[in-house]
C-alpha cells in the first residue's frame, strides 16, 4: 500500500527525567503520518508533537535506533541528539542475569516478549485475578480478553516476566495456581514494581497520580571535573604518593611510598559504566594482591577519598561490621541465596554483599537499578572490613534526613575547588 509523502522530521532525544527513555519530536505537513509509524513501534503520545518511549527492559536506546532506521527507510528527515547516539553505541549487559546461557539476542528477546507483557497489562488486554510471591519473585494468574491463550500463569517481574503455563479454562487455573501458592495468594495484580512506576510516570508525564511507592529520587553522582580535581589535590597534599603518567597520557597511576598500595585513574572515563579508578593493595612491593576496588566515572567522590584514606594510613584494628551503619540509618536488608541487598530509604544508594564472589564480593551502586546503576564501586575478596564499614558509613550519611533543628551541609561534599571543563568524547 502506498505511503503518503514522507514530508516531515522527526528528532530524537533523551528523555531529561526518565534514563534512558526517548523524546520524539514531530514537525512538519506529514507529522500525522510519522508519529503513526512511531506507535507503531512502541511511541506514546506525549504532548501534539512529542512522543515518549519508555521500556520496563531499559532498551530505549536500541529501539529508538531501530526506529530511526525504519523513518528513514520510509523517506522521513531524522536526527538523533549526540547524547542519545552514545547510549545507542555503547553496548552493555545484565549484571548477574539469571539465565546466563541466553545470548544477547536471546536475552533482548526474553526482554521483548516481558514487555508486551506488561504492556498488555497495562493496556487491560490481560486482566490480572491473582498474584503471590513464591519467596523469589512474584508469580500471577490472567485472563486474556482476546487470543487463543485465554488464561495464563505468569512468572517474575519486570523484564524477566514469563508465561509460564496456559490454560484453556479460567476455573483450572484459579484452582491450579490457588494449589500451587495456597496461603500467599492474594487478590489482583501486584503493586507496581519500581520500573514500572517510573515508566508509568514517563508515559503520563510528570503530573501523573501515584498510587503505590513513591518514586527513588535521583541518585548522588559526581559532578563534571571532581576526579580530576581530587587526583591534583590528592598529589598537593600527600606527598606520600607519587604520579607517574603512562605512555599514552590517558593514565595516571599514583603510587604510595610504600609501595604497597597503587591506584591509577583513568582521563578518558567519562560514561557511567566506564572504570574511572582501579585501586589495590598487595602484601608487599612485589608481592601478591591483596584486593582490588573498580570505581566509575560518576562515583561521589567521598567514597574515593575513604578508600585513598584507608590504603594511606589504615587503622590498626577492624571496626565494626560493614552492615552495623545501614541497620542504625534504617535501610532495608533483602537476602537471597546468591546475596545480601540493603537498600537505602530513599532508594538513591545500594549496598550488595555476594559471599561466594571472588571478583566483586561487595558492591555499592547508585540509582535503583542494579544493573544499570549510575555509577558503582566494586570491591573484591580480601577487602577490609574497616574499609567496608567507612564507605557504609557514607552510604548511611548521605541518606539519613537531616536534623529538624538546624540546617546540615550535603553529606557528599564537594572539593573547594574551581571544576574544569568537561570534554566530550564519541564512543
Amino acid at each position: 500500500m502506498p505511503y503518503a509523502p514522507a514530508d516531515a522530521h522527526v528528532s530524537f532525544t533523551l528523555h531529561p527525567d526518565h534514563h534512558p527513555g526517548v523524546l520524539a519530536t514531530t514537525s512538519g505537513p506529514t507529522s500525522d503520518a510519522a508519529r503513526s509509524h512511531l506507535h507503531d513501534l512502541g511511541f506514546r503520545s506525549t504532548g501534539p508533537d512529542t512522543m515518549v518511549l519508555a521500556r520496563i527492559d531499559r532498551e530505549e536506546p536500541y529501539y529508538a535506533d531501530r526506529a530511526a532506521n525504519e523513518l528513514t527507510r520510509f523517506g522521513f528527515t531524522v536526527d538523533i541528539a549526540p547524547a542519545l547516539q552514545e547510549e545507542i553505541d555503547t553496548e552493555w549487559t545484565w549484571a548477574d542475569y539469571p539465565m546466563p546461557w541466553c545470548t544477547p539476542e536471546e536475552i533482548r528477546q526474553v526482554s521483548a516478549d516481558a514487555q508486551r507483557i506488561h504492556d498488555d497489562i497495562a493496556s487491560g488486554r490481560l486482566a490480572i485475578h491473582l498474584h503471590a510471591n513464591d519467596g523469589h519473585t512474584t508469580v500471577a494468574v490472567g485472563t486474556y480478553a482476546t487470543g487463543v491463550r485465554r488464561h495464563v500463569h505468569l512468572h517474575g517481574e519486570d523484564h524477566l516476566r514469563q508465561v509460564s503455563l496456559t490454560f484453556q479454562d479460567e476455573a483450572e487455573a484459579l484452582a491450579e495456581f490457588h494449589s500451587q501458592y495456597t496461603v500467599a495468594v492474594r487478590p489482583g495484580p501486584a503493586s507496581l514494581t519500581g520500573p514500572e512506576q517510573i515508566v508509568r510516570q514517563a508515559l503520563c508525564g510528570k503530573t501523573a497520580p501515584m498510587t503505590h511507592t513513591p518514586l527513588a529520587t535521583p541518585p548522588m553522582v559526581a559532578g563534571p571535573g571532581e576526579h580530576e580535581e581530587f587526583l591534583g589535590h590528592l598529589f598537593d597534599s600527600k606527598p606520600q604518593w607519587s604520579k607517574y603518567r603512562t605512555w599514552s597520557d590517558e593514565t595516571t597511576i599514583a603510587s604510595h611510598e610504600s609501595l604497597t598500595v597503587r591506584a591509577e585513574f583513568d582521563h578518558e572515563a567519562r560514561h557511567r559504566t566506564d572504570i574511572a579508578w582501579t585501586i589495590a593493595e598487595y602484601d608487599g612491593p612485589v608481592g601478591e594482591r591483596l584486593w582490588r576496588a573498580t570505581i566509575t566515572a560518576d562515583t561521589p567522590v567521598p567514597f574515593i577519598r575513604a578508600i585513598i584514606d584507608h590504603l594511606d594510613d589504615p587503622p590498626s584494628a577492624g571496626t565494626t561490621e560493614p552492615h552495623v551503619p545501614l541497620h542504625e540509618a534504617g535501610w532495608a536488608s533483602a537476602s537471597h541465596p546468591a546475596r545480601t541487598t540493603w537498600r537505602a530509604p530513599d532508594r538513591t544508594l545500594t549496598f550488595e554483599h555476594q559471599p561466594h564472589a571472588v571478583g566483586d564480593r561487595w558492591t555499592v551502586f547508585g540509582g535503583d537499578d542494579a544493573n544499570r546503576p549510575a555509577w558503582s564501586i566494586r570491591l573484591s575478596l580480601g577487602a577490609p572490613q574497616d574499609l567496608l564499614a567507612q564507605l557504609t558509613s557514607i552510604a548511611a550519611d548521605a541518606t539519613s534526613p537531616p536534623p529538624s533543628t538546624s540546617r546540615r551541609s550535603s553529606p557528599l561534599p564537594r572539593l573547594p575547588v574551581p571544576l574544569p571543563q568537561r570534554h566530550s568524547r564519541s564512543r
